[in-house]
């Protein structure tokens, strides 16, 4: 089965070839693709919609086919690109090794561009500007930006402004974003630079705080600094560090991207370093691919491209860094239920799969019962539950009923955005599970701790 051939006509209106989008992508990369469609069974919105254009195979054909200007880059082609949540399951399922990631993030960065130099592009959005770009990168002003939020909370006008609807009264994407907060746990104190080993030392790490998980899941990144250190890791936390820049780069935003490459590149000592952790799998994900991006960014000077490979090089999700290290069984007693969600970009992006349940099941108690389309995309996607809403609503809902299916208590993620979005739709459905990360299961049970359930 092909695309929809009814997109694609013999002539474009595009000639300039500067001007094409995706045509500085290496076409080899294209010709990868064999049209096998294995990739259909594991791609979430063709799982949805059946139609051929929201598979990856679809959507290669019609960047091909706007790289060769067989059609245009029509508001119809445009939309089934839009609709990828670049969650890089295809690249799990694909026999040939197809670098999808590699081909629909510089295609997208290049249709943005165009977009900018219209004067239509993400910076002209004013939640682009102002909630993407100038908010959420930034850990401190989410704290700032939550404090009413919070105060609600505490007060429970939240709950009365819900039973009356006023919420109705917002635009969509701050409506979806009020609906998306969870319950605000108090803010923790600011890591101390240096937190020094427990035990033997075994290994020197940093480690990346990150932007959103900072700012609104503090209490998680306590949680895996305690970790680290229960495992023989002195962890450094370095104070010039800053957001990954995934947020501005998966939006067509490569410079902006660049310069927090920049910053986070001469925040860490890599000389001194064993490792620099991340808990997070989007920012892991992005983080890694910095040796890939820096290639696909016109203008960077060889040696900041070398240096960013290398720093690359030293990244590692903490599930995985832990597994390779060989992990102190903890000894508490956690007597949970518990299902394991596959992160997209912790699965399919980094390939760490099997490592955070091995961890798992090294808790006493702990049953972690099989969850259904593990690693089928909940929606999350970074910001796409915001931009893409039916199809993110589409992807909860199915992902809501296989976790209710197991039974269980805790659903355990190792991503902010997977984490933000299951606990939007389990609250919505009025089921009160707690989703947890697994450095905070690990963390209890060092602690020897009860879990909030």
């Amino acid at each position: 089965m092909t695309p929809d051939t009814s997109l694609v006509n013999s002539t474009a209106t595009t000639k300039d070839t500067e001007q094409v989008p995706g045509s500085e992508i290496p076409y080899e990369k294209f010709l990868d693709c064999i049209h096998c469609g294995l990739c259909t069974a594991a791609c979430p919105t063709y799982l949805e919609t059946g139609n051929e254009n929201d598979s990856p195979r679809g959507r290669i054909y019609l960047m091909r086919a706007v790289v060769d200007q067989r059609i245009e880059l029509s508001d119809s082609v445009r939309g089934h690109l839009d609709l990828c949540l670049d969650c890089r399951s295809c690249e799990t399922a694909c026999p040939s090794g197809v670098q999808y990631g590699r081909l629909i993030e510089p295609f997208r960065v290049d249709i943005h561009k165009m977009e900018s130099a219209a004067g239509t592009g993400p910076e002209s959005d004013w939640f682009h500007r102002w909630i993407l770009y100038r908010l959420f990168p930034y850990p401190n002003r989410i704290r700032w930006a939550l404090l009413p939020a919070r105060i609600m909370q505490f007060l429970m006008v939240d709950k009365l402004i819900d039973s009356l609807k006023l919420t109705y009264l917002l635009p969509q994407k701050l409506r979806r974003m009020h609906n998306l907060l969870p319950r605000l746990q108090p803010v923790e104190a600011t890591l101390p630079e240096i937190l020094p080993a427990k035990g033997t030392q075994r290994a020197r790490v940093a480690f990346f705080t990150g932007c959103v998980s900072e700012g609104m899941y503090s209490h998680v990144n306590r949680a895996t600094a305690r970790v680290l250190q229960e495992n023989g890791c002195e962890v450094l936390v370095p104070r010039n560090q800053t957001c990954c820049g995934a947020i501005h780069y998966h939006s067509g935003s490569d410079q902006a991207a660049l310069k927090f490459a920049l910053q986070n590149l001469a925040a860490f000592d890599l000389d001194m370093l064993d490792a620099i952790i991340v808990n997070v799998a989007g920012c892991g994900a992005m983080l890694k691919d910095y040796g890939h991006i820096v290639d696909e960014i016109e203008g960077v000077p060889q040696e900041q491209v070398e240096k960013l490979k290398q720093l690359a090089t030293k990244f590692r999700d903490v599930s995985e860094f832990l597994f390779e290290l060989g992990p102190v069984p903890p000894q508490g007693e956690i007597p949970i239920r518990a299902t394991y969600h596959d992160a997209c970009h912790l699965v399919h992006a980094q390939k760490v799969q099997n490592q955070p349940r091995k961890l798992l099941e090294l808790v006493p108690g702990l049953t972690l019962a099989p969850l259904n389309e593990s690693t089928i995309c909940c929606g999350a996607a970074g910001s796409y539950n915001l931009t893409q809403p039916e199809m993110a609503d589409q992807l909860g809902q199915r992902k809501l009923k296989n976790i209710l299916d197991t039974k269980a208590d805790v659903v355990i993620s190792g991503n902010v955005g997977c984490t933000l979005q299951i606990d939007s739709q389990l609250r919505q459905a009025h089921k009160p599970l707690w989703v947890a990360h697994p450095m905070e299961i690990l963390d209890l049970s060092y602690r020897n701790q009860k879990p909030p359930i």
